[in-house]
């Protein structure tokens, strides 16, 4: 694993300090547990701003959602 030094607040350095309260073995798989949530939370979001600028699209195109309506004729429903 690969070790990166970092600078912390005196407040987010007193959270860490307390790993153990919050169930970790060590303060690394605290920050790295917090990092992977962020990655996640952030993934997330890119997902959702596409999705919305997709949507919005669609809705200002009238000939895009004609061809999705002849699209999905005769598909099972």
């Amino acid at each position: 694993m690969q070790q990166a030094k970092v600078s912390l607040t005196d407040e987010q350095a007193e959270f860490v300090n307390q790993y153990a309260l919050l169930g970790y073995r060590d303060k690394s798989s605290l920050v790295r547990e917090a990092l992977d949530g962020l990655r996640r939370e952030l993934t997330q979001r890119r997902l959702r701003q596409s999705a919305d600028l997709y949507a919005e699209q669609y809705a200002g195109d009238e000939d895009l959602r004609r061809l999705t309506g002849q699209a999905l004729e005769g598909w099972p429903e």
